[in-house]
Protein backbone atom coordinates (compact mmCIF):
# COMPACT_ATOMS: atom_id res chain seq x y z
CA UNK A 1 0.00 0.00 0.00
CA UNK A 2 1.17 3.41 -1.11
CA UNK A 3 1.08 5.88 1.76
CA UNK A 4 -0.45 9.16 0.98
CA UNK A 5 1.59 12.02 2.12
CA UNK A 6 -0.89 14.44 1.95
CA UNK A 7 -3.09 12.53 4.47
CA UNK A 8 -0.07 11.66 6.54
CA UNK A 9 1.10 15.09 6.82
CA UNK A 10 -2.63 16.19 7.97
CA UNK A 11 -2.47 13.88 10.47
CA UNK A 12 0.04 15.10 12.21
CA UNK A 13 -1.44 18.51 12.18
CA UNK A 14 -4.49 17.09 13.58
CA UNK A 15 -2.23 15.94 16.87
CA UNK A 16 -1.49 19.72 17.14
CA UNK A 17 -4.96 21.02 16.39
CA UNK A 18 -7.09 18.29 18.07
CA UNK A 19 -9.66 18.09 15.23
CA UNK A 20 -10.28 15.79 12.36
CA UNK A 21 -8.90 17.30 9.24
CA UNK A 22 -9.91 14.71 6.66
CA UNK A 23 -12.02 16.44 4.92
CA UNK A 24 -9.29 19.37 4.05
CA UNK A 25 -6.80 16.98 1.60
CA UNK A 26 -8.44 18.33 -1.38
CA UNK A 27 -7.37 22.14 -0.76
CA UNK A 28 -3.85 20.74 1.06
CA UNK A 29 -3.31 19.01 -2.54
CA UNK A 30 -4.55 22.81 -4.29
CA UNK A 31 -2.32 24.85 -2.41
CA UNK A 32 0.55 22.57 -2.48
CA UNK A 33 0.64 21.21 -5.74
CA UNK A 34 4.03 22.62 -6.60
CA UNK A 35 5.30 21.58 -3.03
CA UNK A 36 5.81 23.82 -0.07
CA UNK A 37 5.13 23.61 4.13
CA UNK A 38 2.18 23.64 6.22
CA UNK A 39 2.41 23.79 9.97
CA UNK A 40 0.75 24.16 13.47
CA UNK A 41 0.82 25.48 16.98
CA UNK A 42 -1.88 25.14 19.61
CA UNK A 43 -0.17 25.71 23.49
CA UNK A 44 2.78 24.03 23.65
CA UNK A 45 2.69 22.18 20.45
CA UNK A 46 3.91 22.34 17.32
CA UNK A 47 4.66 20.53 14.18
CA UNK A 48 6.21 21.91 10.64
CA UNK A 49 6.31 19.80 7.64
CA UNK A 50 7.33 20.10 4.06
CA UNK A 51 5.40 18.65 1.23
CA UNK A 52 6.63 17.58 -2.42
CA UNK A 53 10.44 17.89 -1.38
CA UNK A 54 10.30 21.39 0.37
CA UNK A 55 12.64 21.53 3.51
CA UNK A 56 9.93 22.46 6.73
CA UNK A 57 12.78 24.99 7.69
CA UNK A 58 12.65 26.35 4.46
CA UNK A 59 12.55 30.31 4.26
CA UNK A 60 10.00 31.92 1.91
CA UNK A 61 8.79 35.43 0.61
CA UNK A 62 6.55 36.19 2.84
CA UNK A 63 4.64 38.89 0.25
CA UNK A 64 1.40 40.55 1.85
CA UNK A 65 1.98 38.20 4.96
CA UNK A 66 4.66 41.27 5.73
CA UNK A 67 1.71 43.18 6.65
CA UNK A 68 0.89 41.99 9.71
CA UNK A 69 4.55 42.87 10.85
CA UNK A 70 4.10 46.19 9.28
CA UNK A 71 1.21 46.81 11.99
CA UNK A 72 2.73 45.01 14.44
CA UNK A 73 5.53 47.32 14.45
CA UNK A 74 3.08 50.30 14.32
CA UNK A 75 1.14 48.72 17.67
CA UNK A 76 4.54 48.90 19.15
CA UNK A 77 5.05 52.90 18.12
CA UNK A 78 2.06 53.57 19.38
CA UNK A 79 1.93 51.62 23.17
CA UNK A 80 5.33 53.93 23.53
CA UNK A 81 4.36 56.84 22.01
CA UNK A 82 5.72 57.44 19.29
CA UNK A 83 2.63 57.18 16.96
CA UNK A 84 -0.84 57.63 17.63
CA UNK A 85 -3.31 54.94 15.52
CA UNK A 86 -5.96 57.61 14.83
CA UNK A 87 -3.89 61.14 14.41
CA UNK A 88 -3.25 62.12 11.13
CA UNK A 89 -0.01 60.69 9.80
CA UNK A 90 1.10 64.32 8.22
CA UNK A 91 1.75 65.40 12.12
CA UNK A 92 4.44 63.82 11.98
CA UNK A 93 6.58 66.43 10.00
CA UNK A 94 9.26 65.80 8.06
CA UNK A 95 8.77 63.83 4.43
CA UNK A 96 5.17 63.30 5.66
CA UNK A 97 3.97 67.12 5.54
CA UNK A 98 1.13 67.40 2.93
CA UNK A 99 -0.22 64.15 3.77
CA UNK A 100 -4.02 63.98 3.59
CA UNK A 101 -5.31 64.89 6.82
CA UNK A 102 -7.65 61.41 6.89
CA UNK A 103 -4.68 59.32 6.78
CA UNK A 104 -3.96 57.61 9.49
CA UNK A 105 -1.63 54.93 10.70
CA UNK A 106 -4.92 52.93 11.41
CA UNK A 107 -6.31 53.90 7.91
CA UNK A 108 -3.51 52.38 6.27
CA UNK A 109 -3.15 49.09 8.50
CA UNK A 110 -6.91 49.06 7.91
CA UNK A 111 -7.22 49.84 4.40
CA UNK A 112 -9.54 52.38 4.49
CA UNK A 113 -7.75 55.60 3.63
CA UNK A 114 -8.55 55.33 0.13
CA UNK A 115 -5.34 54.74 -1.31
CA UNK A 116 -4.88 52.86 -4.49
CA UNK A 117 -3.52 48.89 -4.85
CA UNK A 118 -0.74 50.10 -6.43
CA UNK A 119 1.36 53.52 -7.58
CA UNK A 120 -0.02 54.58 -10.92
CA UNK A 121 3.66 53.72 -12.73
CA UNK A 122 3.10 50.27 -11.58
CA UNK A 123 0.76 49.76 -15.18
CA UNK A 124 4.22 50.26 -16.89
CA UNK A 125 7.09 48.90 -14.45
CA UNK A 126 4.90 45.75 -13.75
CA UNK A 127 6.78 44.94 -17.81
CA UNK A 128 9.83 46.85 -17.65
CA UNK A 129 10.59 45.29 -13.86
CA UNK A 130 8.69 42.08 -13.28
CA UNK A 131 10.53 41.04 -10.26
CA UNK A 132 10.85 44.77 -9.17
CA UNK A 133 8.27 46.72 -9.79
CA UNK A 134 8.41 48.94 -7.03
CA UNK A 135 12.11 49.53 -7.18
CA UNK A 136 11.89 52.56 -9.59
CA UNK A 137 10.39 54.65 -6.96
CA UNK A 138 11.54 56.60 -4.04
CA UNK A 139 9.71 56.98 -0.70
CA UNK A 140 9.02 60.82 -1.47
CA UNK A 141 7.64 58.90 -4.58
CA UNK A 142 5.34 56.69 -2.04
CA UNK A 143 4.37 60.54 0.13
CA UNK A 144 3.79 62.20 -3.65
CA UNK A 145 1.13 59.06 -5.06
CA UNK A 146 -0.59 58.97 -1.92
CA UNK A 147 -1.05 62.45 -1.98
CA UNK A 148 -2.23 62.57 -4.96
CA UNK A 149 -4.85 59.78 -4.92
CA UNK A 150 -5.77 59.60 -1.39
CA UNK A 151 -9.83 59.71 -1.29
CA UNK A 152 -11.43 59.86 2.21
CA UNK A 153 -14.87 57.82 2.65
CA UNK A 154 -13.47 54.93 5.11
CA UNK A 155 -14.21 52.05 2.46
CA UNK A 156 -12.13 49.14 2.17
CA UNK A 157 -9.82 49.21 -0.78
CA UNK A 158 -7.11 47.21 0.02
CA UNK A 159 -3.22 48.76 -0.89
CA UNK A 160 0.04 48.01 -1.25
CA UNK A 161 0.88 51.51 -1.87
CA UNK A 162 -1.06 52.13 1.74
CA UNK A 163 0.92 49.53 3.57
CA UNK A 164 3.78 50.34 1.90
CA UNK A 165 3.61 54.05 3.35
CA UNK A 166 2.59 52.88 6.83
CA UNK A 167 6.21 51.21 6.93
CA UNK A 168 8.26 54.23 6.24
CA UNK A 169 6.11 56.10 8.46
CA UNK A 170 6.56 53.55 11.13
CA UNK A 171 10.60 53.90 10.71
CA UNK A 172 10.43 57.71 10.82
CA UNK A 173 8.55 57.89 13.73
CA UNK A 174 10.71 55.43 15.17
CA UNK A 175 13.95 57.67 14.97
CA UNK A 176 15.15 56.21 11.91
CA UNK A 177 15.28 57.55 8.39
CA UNK A 178 12.67 57.35 6.27
CA UNK A 179 13.80 54.60 3.82
CA UNK A 180 13.17 50.74 3.28
CA UNK A 181 16.71 50.32 5.46
CA UNK A 182 15.08 52.62 8.52
CA UNK A 183 12.04 50.64 8.24
CA UNK A 184 14.27 47.03 8.37
CA UNK A 185 16.32 48.70 11.78
CA UNK A 186 12.60 49.39 13.27
CA UNK A 187 11.23 46.22 12.42
CA UNK A 188 14.03 44.56 14.49
CA UNK A 189 14.07 46.70 17.03
CA UNK A 190 10.77 46.87 17.88
CA UNK A 191 9.38 43.44 16.87
CA UNK A 192 11.35 40.60 15.11
CA UNK A 193 14.53 41.26 17.53
CA UNK A 194 12.32 40.69 20.55
CA UNK A 195 11.11 37.66 19.97
CA UNK A 196 14.16 35.80 18.52
CA UNK A 197 12.18 35.97 15.05
CA UNK A 198 14.58 35.19 11.66
CA UNK A 199 12.04 37.47 9.46
CA UNK A 200 13.81 39.87 7.63
CA UNK A 201 13.28 42.03 4.48
CA UNK A 202 16.72 40.64 3.30
CA UNK A 203 16.85 37.15 1.24
CA UNK A 204 18.28 35.00 3.37
CA UNK A 205 21.13 32.26 1.50
CA UNK A 206 19.05 29.39 0.25
CA UNK A 207 15.64 31.30 0.19
CA UNK A 208 13.15 29.09 -1.62
CA UNK A 209 12.98 30.71 -5.52
CA UNK A 210 10.45 29.84 -7.80
CA UNK A 211 11.43 27.91 -10.62
CA UNK A 212 11.18 29.10 -14.89
CA UNK A 213 7.52 29.60 -15.99
CA UNK A 214 6.03 31.78 -18.42
CA UNK A 215 6.07 34.90 -15.99
CA UNK A 216 8.50 33.75 -13.73
CA UNK A 217 11.90 33.50 -13.35
CA UNK A 218 14.53 31.70 -10.26
CA UNK A 219 14.90 34.90 -8.56
CA UNK A 220 12.54 36.50 -5.25
CA UNK A 221 10.54 39.78 -5.57
CA UNK A 222 11.89 42.90 -4.27
CA UNK A 223 9.20 45.73 -3.42
CA UNK A 224 11.98 48.91 -2.94
CA UNK A 225 10.39 51.65 -0.88
CA UNK A 226 6.91 49.54 0.22
CA UNK A 227 9.34 46.69 1.70
CA UNK A 228 6.69 46.87 4.42
CA UNK A 229 3.46 45.87 2.19
CA UNK A 230 5.28 42.43 0.97
CA UNK A 231 8.94 42.60 1.73
CA UNK A 232 9.99 40.04 4.13
CA UNK A 233 11.25 36.76 4.17
CA UNK A 234 10.63 33.61 6.85
CA UNK A 235 10.37 30.47 7.50
CA UNK A 236 6.94 28.27 8.67
CA UNK A 237 8.36 28.10 12.87
CA UNK A 238 8.96 31.98 13.24
CA UNK A 239 5.69 32.62 11.51
CA UNK A 240 3.84 30.14 14.05
CA UNK A 241 5.85 31.68 17.19
CA UNK A 242 4.94 35.50 15.73
CA UNK A 243 1.06 34.26 15.86
CA UNK A 244 1.58 32.60 19.50
CA UNK A 245 3.19 36.09 20.43
CA UNK A 246 0.20 37.67 19.54
CA UNK A 247 -1.83 35.21 21.27
CA UNK A 248 0.17 35.81 24.17
CA UNK A 249 -0.23 39.69 24.25
CA UNK A 250 3.03 40.15 23.52
CA UNK A 251 2.28 42.43 20.42
CA UNK A 252 -0.46 44.50 22.43
CA UNK A 253 -4.08 43.53 21.52
CA UNK A 254 -4.84 46.07 19.56
CA UNK A 255 -4.39 43.33 16.14
CA UNK A 256 -7.34 41.81 17.49
CA UNK A 257 -9.90 45.00 16.92
CA UNK A 258 -11.55 44.32 13.81
CA UNK A 259 -14.31 46.23 11.77
CA UNK A 260 -16.75 46.10 9.77
CA UNK A 261 -16.62 48.65 7.30
CA UNK A 262 -18.21 49.70 3.56
CA UNK A 263 -17.01 47.35 0.79
CA UNK A 264 -15.09 43.98 2.65
CA UNK A 265 -14.78 41.68 -0.38
CA UNK A 266 -16.83 38.14 0.12
CA UNK A 267 -15.29 36.20 2.36
CA UNK A 268 -14.14 38.89 4.93
CA UNK A 269 -16.04 39.76 7.69
CA UNK A 270 -14.05 42.62 8.92
CA UNK A 271 -10.85 44.25 8.80
CA UNK A 272 -8.37 44.75 11.91
CA UNK A 273 -4.67 46.28 11.40
CA UNK A 274 -2.63 43.97 9.29
CA UNK A 275 -5.92 41.71 8.83
CA UNK A 276 -8.80 39.82 7.83
CA UNK A 277 -11.61 38.72 10.02
CA UNK A 278 -14.08 36.02 9.25
CA UNK A 279 -16.51 34.79 11.72
CA UNK A 280 -18.85 36.57 14.40
CA UNK A 281 -16.65 39.85 15.75
CA UNK A 282 -14.80 40.31 17.68
CA UNK A 283 -13.71 36.84 17.88
CA UNK A 284 -13.24 34.68 14.98
CA UNK A 285 -10.12 33.96 12.92
CA UNK A 286 -7.62 36.54 12.28
CA UNK A 287 -5.80 35.83 8.54
CA UNK A 288 -3.85 37.21 5.67
CA UNK A 289 -2.13 35.67 2.46
CA UNK A 290 0.17 36.96 0.26
CA UNK A 291 1.08 36.23 -3.37
CA UNK A 292 4.87 37.13 -4.93
CA UNK A 293 5.52 36.40 -8.57
CA UNK A 294 6.38 32.71 -7.90
CA UNK A 295 5.58 31.97 -4.52
CA UNK A 296 2.59 32.08 -2.05
CA UNK A 297 1.90 32.50 1.97
CA UNK A 298 -0.66 32.28 4.53
CA UNK A 299 -1.18 33.30 8.42
CA UNK A 300 -3.87 32.74 10.72
CA UNK A 301 -4.50 33.02 13.87
CA UNK A 302 -7.55 31.25 16.11
CA UNK A 303 -8.73 33.09 18.15
CA UNK A 304 -11.30 31.12 20.41
CA UNK A 305 -9.09 27.80 19.86
CA UNK A 306 -5.86 29.65 20.38
CA UNK A 307 -4.23 27.52 17.06
CA UNK A 308 -1.94 28.76 14.70
CA UNK A 309 -1.42 27.41 11.35
CA UNK A 310 0.17 28.73 8.57
CA UNK A 311 1.25 27.68 4.79
CA UNK A 312 4.27 28.45 2.13
CA UNK A 313 3.48 27.34 -1.12
CA UNK A 314 6.18 27.21 -4.21
CA UNK A 315 4.39 28.94 -7.28
CA UNK A 316 2.47 31.91 -7.66
CA UNK A 317 -1.56 32.76 -8.84
CA UNK A 318 -1.46 30.45 -12.17
CA UNK A 319 -2.57 32.07 -15.23
CA UNK A 320 -5.84 30.43 -15.25
CA UNK A 321 -7.23 30.36 -11.82
CA UNK A 322 -7.50 32.68 -8.37
CA UNK A 323 -5.74 33.04 -5.47
CA UNK A 324 -8.04 31.17 -3.14
CA UNK A 325 -6.31 27.80 -2.48
CA UNK A 326 -4.15 29.28 0.48
CA UNK A 327 -7.16 30.85 2.34
CA UNK A 328 -9.38 28.31 2.26
CA UNK A 329 -7.03 25.68 3.48
CA UNK A 330 -6.27 28.62 6.04
CA UNK A 331 -9.65 28.34 7.05
CA UNK A 332 -10.59 24.62 6.86
CA UNK A 333 -7.23 24.00 9.28
CA UNK A 334 -8.54 26.89 11.78
CA UNK A 335 -12.61 26.27 11.42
Amino acid sequence: MFRDPLRAALRELEGVLDRDLGGARRLLRAALAQGGVVGAARGSGARVLGVGGTPPDGVFELASVSKPFTAALAGALVRRGALDWHAPLAALGGPLRGVPRHVSAWTLATHTAGVPLHPARVGVTTFTHFHDPYGPMTPAGVVGSVRRWARPGGRFGYSNLGAGLLGLACAFAAGEAFSADGYARALRREVTGPLGLHVTPAAPPGVILPGAGLLTAPRVTAFGPLVGAGGLFGGAADLLEFGQALLRGELGEDWRDARRVPGLPPGVDGVGPGWFARGALPGGVRWHDGVARGTRSGLGVGLESGAVVVVLARGGVPLAGGRAAVPALLQALLS
